[in-house]
């Protein structure tokens, strides 16, 4: 079969898991731990023609050790990475000591999502995050959050009403000459759904924000580089047919799946560049309790045309 005949291989994108580790009696997993999706956000995936696949995170104890699995191995075999939301991310990662409205945490988690994200854009690779997806890249990249946006006197509006979850909603504006307006041109007052209580504080080195909500909380960022790497604070998994007058879901993730269609780099070549051989001997020699605080600058001897150069890390 010739390469004009030959199926072109659908698009692979892994989504990293939730976890949920006080499993209710009723499922019948006592004393175990649950990796999972939501099916939502898979779904959302594969109405774009894309194959979706959850990256298993590495737990203590465990039969697989962190040693044993590389991130870098998943950066070089999916075309990009959906970082979904979940627990509030442990503020030691961003100095700060935890405040009484502050949720639940779940440090692993918050490691080894740091991880993937730090691979994928070493590789170029898209990464899009969702809700506490966002909040992760705006950590990574050296910023801070509010613990909550309430007590930290960010708002006085309740962007979390637990009674009406993805049916609270709340009017979104854009940067007027922003990546994101330019997904939706001719869109005046767009909504998106708010199920969160923490937000961005300081903004991360190399981000910028494109959007907002009316009153001043961060709603999306981007990397500036040529990358795709965006974050969005609402759920355009649950932008559905139930919901018709909140932003569409489709021309974000059209952009996304686009993103991962150009990536395509090369495992060999990147693999035996000088820059990816650096961060694979620092990454086997973190200690597997260390707590990376951000990503970290690109290696000194990086090359204008060395492919692990692109995302220039701030």
């Amino acid at each position: 079969m010739d390469g004009n005949t030959q199926r072109r291989r659908r698009i692979l994108i892994g989504v990293s898991p939730r976890i949920l580790r006080q499993v209710p009696t009723e499922l019948g997993f006592r004393g175990k731990t649950l990796q999972y999706l939501e099916q939502s956000v898979a779904q959302w995936v594969m109405t774009a023609g894309a194959m979706v696949v959850m990256i298993p995170a590495v737990q203590e104890g465990g039969l697989v050790k962190r040693s044993d699995l590389s991130v870098h191995d998943y950066a070089a075999t999916l075309d990009g990475l959906i970082l979904q939301g979940g627990a509030d991310i442990d503020p030691a990662i961003y100095g700060e000591d935890p405040s009484p409205a502050l949720g639940v945490t779940d440090p692993v988690r918050d490691r080894f999502e740091l991880d993937l994200l730090r691979a994928f854009v070493e590789y170029g690779k898209p990464v899009l995050g969702i809700c506490r997806g966002m909040q992760l890249i705006n950590v990574a990249f050296g910023g801070t959050l509010h613990q909550d946006l309430t007590t930290g006197g960010a708002t006085t509006y309740s962007h979390y009403l637990r009674e009406l979850y993805d049916e609270h909603a709340h009017a979104l504006r854009f940067r007027e000459d922003g990546w994101l307006k330019s997904l939706y041109p001719d869109l005046d007052n767009p909504q998106v759904n708010s199920i969160h209580h923490q937000g961005v504080k300081v903004l991360g080195r190399g981000l910028t924000i494109d959007a907002w909500s009316e009153d001043g909380v961060v709603e999306c960022i981007r990397g500036e580089s040529e990358s795709f790497l965006v974050g969005v604070q609402w759920h355009p998994e649950f932008h559905d047919e139930r919901f018709p007058n909140l932003l569409p879901a489709q021309p974000l993730l059209d952009t996304f799946i686009q993103a991962a269609r150009q990536s395509g780099w090369d495992p060999a070549r990147v693999s035996a560049s000088p820059c990816f051989a650096t961060a694979r001997r620092a990454a086997s020699s973190s200690s597997a309790s260390a707590m990376p605080l951000h990503l970290p600058r690109a290696p000194r001897e990086c090359r204008s045309d060395c492919p692990t150069s692109r995302p220039r890390f701030r």
